[in-house]
């Protein structure tokens, strides 16, 4: 098997390590491993099958050629300026920030979905990962989208700390320890308000619509990576206070009726996809339960009462996995075919 020497871009944020932990775990062939990082991460060394590699200074390389795919979580604007420059000196790179999603010359890939627009990575050398949220929801409607064209979505997340990085868990974490001891809450700093034992409907920036960007980012990328940009789409995406795992109610309108015995038929046998569906045994996906996993999990299958062909859907994922690293490295597993 042809081996590939791979880089990781942001290696010690909690994305940049997921992705070194599942390259190691899904044996991919790894000829030589780099880091990169910022200046804060100089000397840190980081574990890759049983050898410690030191992480190198982004910012202080001027060459990245030998290098063949780049593996980015180091945010988009560091991605906007490095990825061309990995590219350029032949690499693949596949980026998880949101700098380069809805490119027109960039693929955007959920491999269970579209795994056939990997090939269009030679247009820029650079292919997206999606929104961690988006992933997991079309992940669970492919299946159904195929037996009957999707005509609407509505969905509403309920989304992990571990979305915002490390200092989000942190966050929590002093957050709810402050509490249990009776004490006053330390000044929220990464969200705009208390995340302990709360809700917050607001996650990045809110634009002219009234839609948060992560919400049209949800719109926009279902439309392209499911190709069909004459889905309505329609998100609120909500910050709760778990620590790994995303969970979405996700409600659909098909062309033709989908029952809900059929939409578990459909998703049970969709690669990538665990169907969870007891309600009587108080069984359905918990992000407590899923994660660590790379599958996404769908449960509360019923068919909505108050349209003619609507389904209800909920719908579960680690975010840093399936949401983030896992799908990245899916990506390089099939650009390695072109390579």
């Amino acid at each position: 098997m042809k081996e590939f020497n791979v880089a990781v871009v942001g290696a010690t944020g909690a994305v940049g390590r997921m992705m070194i932990q599942v390259l190691e775990e899904r044996n991919f062939p790894v000829k030589n491993l780099r880091l990169f990082a910022s200046e804060r991460s100089r000397g840190v060394k980081i574990p890759f099958r049983g050898e410690d590699i030191e992480v190198e200074v982004l910012s202080e390389q001027k060459n990245f050629s030998g290098i063949e795919i780049a593996l980015f979580s180091a945010g988009a604007s560091r991605s906007l300026e490095y990825a061309p420059k990995f590219a350029q000196d032949g690499a693949v790179v596949i980026d998880n920030s949101s700098a380069w999603r809805m490119d027109p010359e960039v693929p955007l890939v959920v491999p269970e979905v579209n795994p056939h627009a990997v090939a269009d990575f030679r247009k820029k050398g650079i292919i997206a990962n999606p929104n961690c949220s988006t992933i997991q929801m079309v992940v669970a409607l492919k299946p159904l989208y195929d037996y009957s064209r999707i005509k609407r979505i509505v969905v509403a997340t309920y989304q992990a700390v571990s979305g915002a990085g490390q200092k989000a868990i942190q966050e929590l974490i002093e957050q709810t320890q402050a509490w249990c001891r009776g004490e006053t809450l330390p000044e929220a700093k990464v969200f705009p308000h208390q995340i302990a034992f709360n809700c917050l409907p607001h996650i990045d920036v809110f634009l002219d619509n009234g839609y948060t960007k992560e919400e049209m980012k949800m719109v926009n990328e279902t439309k392209k990576i499911m190709e069909d940009e004459n889905i309505g789409v329609t998100a609120t995406t909500v910050r709760v206070p778990v620590f790994y795992g995303h969970a979405e109610a996700v409600n659909v309108e098909t062309e033709k009726k989908i029952t809900a015995q059929k939409a578990r038929e459909l998703l049970a046998s969709f690669p990538g996809v665990v169907v969870v569906d007891e309600p009587a045994e108080k069984k359905y996906p918990l992000p407590v339960e899923i994660a660590g996993r790379d599958e996404v999990f769908v449960g509360r299958i019923r068919e909505d009462e108050s349209i003619e062909n609507g389904l209800n859907l909920w719908v579960v994922a680690d975010n840093l996995r399936k949401g983030a690293a896992t799908n990245a490295v899916q990506i390089a597993e099939i650009l390695t075919k072109y390579l």
